[in-house]
C-alpha cells in the first residue's frame, strides 16, 4: 500500500522504513515514501521483521528490583551505548525476588538481539542456559557464566568504616535492603568485617532490613531508634541512599542533630546526596558508567567482535559530606 502510495518498489520502501537509504534511495524518492508512511500511517512489523532475519533489533534488560533510583542511571547508560539501532525492553521482578528463567524464556522468542542480566543469581543463568549474546551485571562471583561488568563495592565499603572509626564511632547500625542480591551482601559483610578491624561494634540487634524506599526505611528506623539510642548507636549506615534518605527524614522528626548526634551514610551517590541538607556521605558507585560498559559489551559480542576485556571491575569510592563530618565549630 505503501509503495503504490508512493509510487515506487516496495523493496524502496523497505529501505526508508528500515533507515538503509544511503547511497540507495533518491531524495526525491525518501521523500514520497516517508509522505506516504506518514498519510497511511505504516508501522514496520517488527516482530515479523525479527522472523525473516533470525533476530530482532530488541534487547532485554533483565533486573531484580527498579526501586533503586541508582538503576535510572544504569538504564541511561546502557541506552547511550546501544544507540538508535536497538530497542532496549525492561523485565523487572518483585522486590526482593530473583527473575525466573521460565518468564525469560518467554521473551526470547521475540529473538532478542542480546541480553543484559543485572544482579542475577547462578540457579537462573544454570536454568535460563541462552547460547545467545548475553552480558552481566554487578553480578560477582559469576564470571564464569558470561562477559560481566562489576562494581568494587568492597573497596568503598572498607573506605567508609575507615572513616566512622576515624570519626570515633564505636557503636554502629546497619540498615539493609531485602533485595538479596549479591552486591547487598557484599557491601554489608564487607563494612562488618572491617568496622570490627576497627574497634566498632555492630550488634545483631543493630541489623535491619527494608524495601527500597524512603517511606519504609523511615518506619524501620523510628521502631528500631529507642534501642539503639539506648544501646548507644552514633552511626547508622545504610545499604542505598534511597535508605539513607528516609533515615535522615526521620532523625530530623526526631530532634537528633546530624551528624553530632547521629552520623548517617550509604552507597550509590546518589545526585540528591550532593545537594541535601546535610549532604549525604556515601560510596559512589558509578552507575551510568556501569550501563554504559554492559552495553557496549553486549554490542561487541551482537557484531561478533572479540572483547579485549570480557570481565570489567569498576572502581568504587567515598564521598565524604556533612552527615557524618563535625564542622570544626561543632
Amino acid at each position: 500500500m505503501v509503495a503504490a502510495h508512493a509510487g515506487v518498489s516496495t523493496a524502496t520502501v523497505s529501505l526508508v522504513a528500515n533507515g538503509k537509504t544511503r547511497g540507495r534511495v533518491s531524495a526525491d524518492n525518501i521523500s514520497r515514501v516517508s509522505q506516504a508512511i506518514a498519510e497511511l500511517g505504516y508501522v514496520v512489523d517488527s516482530v515479523g521483521s525479527s522472523l525473516a532475519k533470525g533476530v530482532s533489533s530488541i534487547v532485554v534488560l533483565v533486573a531484580p528490583d527498579i526501586s533503586n533510583p541508582f538503576f535510572a542511571k544504569v538504564v541511561a547508560g546502557v541506552r547511550e551505548s546501544l544507540g538508535a539501532d536497538f530497542q532496549l525492553l525492561l523485565s523487572v521482578t518483585e522486590a526482593g525476588e530473583f527473575p525466573r528463567a521460565d518468564d525469560i524464556r518467554r521473551l526470547l522468542a521475540l529473538r532478542p538481539a542480546g541480553l543484559l542480566v543485572d544482579a542475577p543469581d547462578a540457579a537462573f543463568l544454570e536454568d535460563l542456559s541462552t547460547t545467545g549474546p548475553m552480558v552481566l551485571l554487578d553480578a560477582p562471583g559469576l564470571e564464569a557464566y558470561a562477559p560481566s561488568v562489576n562494581l568494587d563495592v568492597a573497596h568503598g565499603a572498607r573506605e567508609l568504616a575507615a572513616h566512622l572509626a576515624a570519626s570515633g564511632h564505636q557503636r554502629v547500625a546497619y540498615l539493609d535492603s531485602v533485595t538479596g542480591t549479591a552486591t547487598f551482601t557484599i557491601r554489608r559483610t564487607t563494612f562488618l568485617a572491617e568496622a570490627a578491624g576497627r574497634g566498632m561494634t555492630v550488634d545483631p540487634a543493630h541489623l535491619i532490613s527494608t524495601t527500597i524506599d524512603v517511606g519504609a526505611s523511615a518506619d524501620a528506623f523510628a521502631a528500631a531508634w529507642p534501642q539503639w539510642q539506648q544501646a548507644g548507636v552514633t552511626a547508622v549506615v545504610c545499604a542505598t541512599d534511597t535508605h539513607a534518605y528516609g533515615v535522615l527524614q526521620q532523625a530530623r522528626v526526631a530532634g537528633l542533630r546530624i551528624p553530632d548526634e547521629l552520623a548517617v551514610a550509604g552507597f550509590d551517590d546518589l545526585p540528591y546526596s550532593a545537594t541535601s541538607n546535610p549532604g549525604l556521605t556515601s560510596v559512589h558507585l558509578p552507575a551510568t558508567r556501569l550501563g554504559l560498559k554492559a552495553g557496549e559489551q553486549l554490542r561487541g559480542l551482537i557484531e561478533g567482535r572479540d572483547l579485549e576485556q570480557p570481565q570489567l571491575t569498576l572502581e568504587s569510592s567515598l564521598i565524604v559530606r556533612g552527615s557524618t563530618e563535625r564542622t570544626a565549630a561543632s
